[in-house]
């Protein structure tokens, strides 16, 4: 798939925004890429699953993971075409991600992190951060939209479907606090 196929989809499914946006990273933009917009059409979710998984040796994974809310469609899709198990990590009761209902990482288990978009990708860090705590391996990172520029370095082969550029820019210096437009956080409302 390639950025223009993948930015096409985005246009079509009504999941690129235009405004703006807070995005989870802190950082401010005009553009926010909202995959469960995205991720309705089953069709287009097994596209792009299964661009996302072509993309990883399925013989070097044992189990997907995924940090909730963002990576858990596109994340159960790759583990379906890998034919892999998959789990998540949620918000504890502190706000911070951590294994729930029973997930349980053995020692050594490989482990391949989706998420949907990353800028900074404090989402997927704290997910390596789970997985290297409870002993697991981690296989590689893959993502669909790359907002970091491919700047974001997770020291794991990190895959993404399209690396698709929006400026963001730090609050102190963003020019559409100085338009005085609104500012929005969409996250997963």
């Amino acid at each position: 798939m390639t950025n223009r196929e993948l930015l096409q989809a985005f246009r079509e499914t009504g999941a690129l925004l235009e405004g703006h946006f807070l995005l989870r990273s802190g950082l401010h933009s005009g553009q926010y890429f909202q995959c469960a917009l995205l991720l309705q059409p089953m069709p287009l979710v097994e596209k792009l699953g299964a661009a996302l998984a072509a993309k990883f040796d399925g013989g070097a994974i044992d189990t997907v993971i995924a940090p909730a809310m963002g990576g858990l469609v596109i994340g159960q899709e790759v583990a379906r075409q890998l034919r892999k198990r998959f789990i998540f990590a949620e918000k504890d009761d502190q706000g911070k991600l951590a294994l729930r209902r029973g997930f349980k990482i053995a020692k050594g288990e490989r482990i391949l992190v989706v998420e949907d978009v990353i800028t900074k990708g404090g989402r997927v860090q704290e997910t390596l951060d789970i997985v290297s705590a409870l002993g697991g391996q981690v296989a590689g990172v893959g993502v669909v939209v790359d907002r970091g520029k491919g700047e974001v370095s997770f020291g794991a082969p990190t895959q993404a479907l399209g690396q698709l550029q929006a400026e963001a820019f730090d609050p102190a210096a963003c020019p559409l606090c100085k338009q005085g437009l609104p500012l929005v956080k969409p996250g997963s409302r």
